[in-house]
């Protein structure tokens, strides 16, 4: 890595209020000024170049292990995570590393390779902190993702946190067919995750949330257990948009089939907080979804000892520790992180 490299990836452990300011003042309104979906393609060319000598720079420091968690028998380096959705196809793992996330979960990763839906679809609300995406699965495939992710771990660049991999159902393969369509990228990627998440909540791919219908569902998780030969922790992502009737379903069967977690929520289908000019198709995440977030995790963690991953709406510590309360095991981050920079990650981390 050339010094200019090393010097530039250093500026990531400055203190977080001079990196905070940095990224909010002078980064941040450059990089709102173009398309988004552009600009993340950007930063992730960004961090890839200069995500090992981050990761060098992180592992240099000693970390505090007061700040460590054990949840479905995974050691956590903090409760901070990366949420899917930004790291689609496994790119810049040591990056996220090097930037003091507890854990990233790469994907939404389908069986077979895809496009995604048609551009633009990606666009930001910044007069609410949100966020509405219709990306549509776009990835790799699992094959591609499975020998990246190989290649890595067969390196001393693989994280030294929990990596997670999130499976969606291919455009293409007709719903009834859902379940060997997740097996099918289960069975590639099963070796290489510390944890897996079926995403069945994504608004983005035409009746994938039907796979929360408890028939669905119930056939998914026992079809997916039973090719866990490690026995890895599987755990259900699903939308904030749900009735609790809904949501009781859904955590009978986590119970029934020894599901390890839920992750709580994906985006949702409610625009109603969005200004009229900015409606667009898709999943809203961001600020306008804290709320209904944390309810939803409050009345998972009433009604279970299954751990809950919480994300939605998190810009700050203040919004970590609602989760928390709420009863959250981890926190993960995707338009907090856009808005509020990588400042954030450490905010939260020292908890």
């Amino acid at each position: 890595m050339p010094l200019g490299g090393i010097a530039l990836a250093a500026c990531f452990v400055l203190p977080a209020r001079v990196l905070d300011f940095a990224y909010r003042r002078l980064v941040r309104p450059l990089l709102f000024r173009c398309d988004a979906e552009r600009v993340h393609h950007f930063v992730m060319a960004f961090l890839h170049g200069l995500g090992p000598a981050m990761q060098s720079l992180h592992r240099a420091f000693p970390q505090d292990a007061t700040r460590e968690r054990e949840v479905f028998g995974l050691k956590f380096p903090n409760a901070v995570g990366l949420a899917a959705g930004f790291d689609k196809n496994a790119l810049v793992l040591p990056a996220w590393e090097g930037l003091g996330f507890g854990f990233a979960e790469v994907g939404t990763i389908t069986a077979r390779a895809q496009p995604g839906n048609p551009r633009p679809r990606l666009f930001r609300v910044p007069e609410i902190g949100g966020v509405i995406n219709r990306m549509g699965f776009n990835n790799d495939g699992a094959e591609v993702v499975a020998a990246r992710l190989a290649k890595l771990r067969a390196t001393p660049r693989w994280p030294r946190f929990p990596v997670g991999i999130n499976l969606g159902k291919s455009k293409v393969t007709p719903l009834e067919e859902a379940t060997a369509d997740y097996l099918a990228s289960f069975a590639r990627l099963r070796e290489l995750g510390d944890y897996f998440v079926l995403n069945v909540s994504s608004p983005n791919t035409p009746g994938l949330r039907k796979l929360q219908d408890r028939a669905a569902l119930a056939e998914l998780f026992g079809a997916v257990q039973a090719a866990n030969f490690a026995k890895k922790p599987v755990l259900v992502k699903i939308a904030p948009d749900l009735t609790w009737e809904a949501v009781d379903d859904v955590l009978a069967l986590v119970e029934e089939h020894a599901i390890a977690g839920v992750i709580a929520t994906n985006t949702t289908i409610d625009h109603s907080p969005v200004p009229q000019a900015r409606r667009q198709t898709g999943g809203l995440s961001g600020k306008p979804l804290r709320t209904r977030a944390t309810e939803v995790i409050r009345h998972i963690t009433s009604r279970t000892k299954t751990p809950v991953i919480g994300v939605g709406g998190i810009f700050s510590a203040a919004d970590a520790r609602e989760k928390f309360d709420a009863g959250a095991a981890l926190i993960q981050l995707y338009t907090g992180f856009i808005y509020e920079g990588p400042a954030l990650v450490r905010k939260i981390a020292n908890l």
